[in-house]
């Protein structure tokens, strides 16, 4: 931290001045020893006094600009030994030059080196070296301010930057919850409609076969509570740890067998470990694909569900065999934007479109490389 800043952690931190202050006193003590003229309780104090006072200088700088050079004057004027005086003062001038006092602090340097030769008798050899160290300090302070501003500049983009990072991770994270809930809301629901419809048709004339249909209705609705319930308490993790456990494809079996469609799953390749992040991306698409194919196949669709391991990527592909009505995924949509969005989050890829045997093909290439560092 410079000296001559004005960031908001010096703003409210009395570090330099305490710094300042020890520096003078130890300073002078040092530049003095061995001189008959001792320094004495006062000038000590006068020193600390101009050191401590810089703690507010950026609230009220011209105030702590007098009250630092009436310090530090008073001490030479009392005919103190010279030492290390000089830095309370070029730091509050430098805050006093920033804040428009410049006039202000060329006319009590000049005032004061008056008083100061008037007081003290020095010989001309002696006021020549002093006006030299003040204006040296002046040109120094001078030259130091570009610099200090150089550094807030830097310092106000670099929060400004981190702020808008927070921002556009915040936004990411807001779309990827809308993403999750959009998968779960509309996989459960979609599955409880077909099982709603299968529960009335079959009332009257198959009671056990409903009883059935109402179960599946009461055990997806408490899984979407729960996926749902998991999917908000990444808002708050302070407050619920998830009651569901996270997608993955460990629970590819629970999500083909849930299809509401027959559903038959292929793996090739050697199974492994994956990244979180390819592993819920997958799920997810596979869940968003099957939901599709029951939303929009005619009677009688079935699907096939593949995932290929790769060297280099895993590949997720679900291909529906179509039904007596329209193919089973309609190009247009939240469904293949969501799921297109996932893949190229994660370096990835996806298409969708019908498919050679009359139905609709959904393909993903996710890359195993991945790397969730932004």
């Amino acid at each position: 931290m410079t000296p001559f800043g004005s960031g908001a952690a010096e703003r409210s931190a009395p570090g330099l001045a305490l710094l300042t202050a020890l520096a003078q006193t130890a300073g002078t003590a040092i530049a003095t020893r061995g001189q008959p003229a001792g320094v004495g309780i006062l000038g000590y104090a006068l020193l600390v006094v101009s050191g401590l006072a810089l703690a507010d200088r950026h609230r009220f700088p011209r105030r702590n600009f007098v009250i630092v050079a009436g310090a530090v004057l008073a001490y030479h004027v009392l005919g103190y030994p010279p030492g290390p005086t000089f830095i309370a003062p070029m730091i509050a001038a430098s805050a006093a030059i920033i804040a428009g006092y410049r006039w202000l602090v060329w006319a009590v340097a000049a005032g004061g080196y008056t008083l100061w030769l008037g007081f003290s008798g020095a010989t001309p050899n002696r006021a020549l070296t002093a006006a030299a160290l003040i204006a040296g300090a002046g040109v120094l302070t001078e030259l130091a301010i570009p610099a200090a501003r150089w550094v807030q500049q830097v310092a106000r983009e670099q929060r400004r930057l981190h702020a808008e990072r927070q921002r556009r991770q915040a936004s990411e994270e807001r779309l990827r919850i809308a993403a999750e809930l959009h998968d779960v809301v509309g996989h459960h629901l979609s599955l409880i409609n077909v099982r709603a419809g299968v529960g009335l048709h079959l009332m009257g004339r198959e009671p056990d076969q409903a009883r059935v249909a109402l179960d599946t209705i009461q055990k997806t609705s408490a899984e979407a509570l729960r996926e749902v319930q998991s999917v908000l308490n990444t808002l708050y993790p302070a407050r619920a740890a998830p009651r569901a456990p996270a997608p993955a494809l460990d629970r590819l079996d629970e999500l083909t067998n849930d299809a509401g469609l027959p559903v038959r799953t292929v793996v090739s390749g050697e199974a492994r470990s994956l990244p979180a992040g390819i592993e819920r991306a997958s799920y997810r698409i596979i869940q968003e694909a099957l939901t599709n194919v029951r939303r929009h196949a005619g009677p009688g669709a079935t699907a096939t569900v593949t995932i290929e391991y790769q060297p280099e990527a895993l590949v997720v592909l679900v291909e529906d065999h179509g039904g007596a009505g329209e193919p089973a995924i309609a190009p247009a949509g939240n469904g293949i934007t969501g799921m297109r969005e996932r893949a190229t989050t994660l370096g990835g890829s996806l298409t969708a479109g019908p498919s050679q045997a009359g139905g609709w093909r959904v393909r993903a290439s996710l890359p195993l490389d991945w790397d969730p560092a932004p």
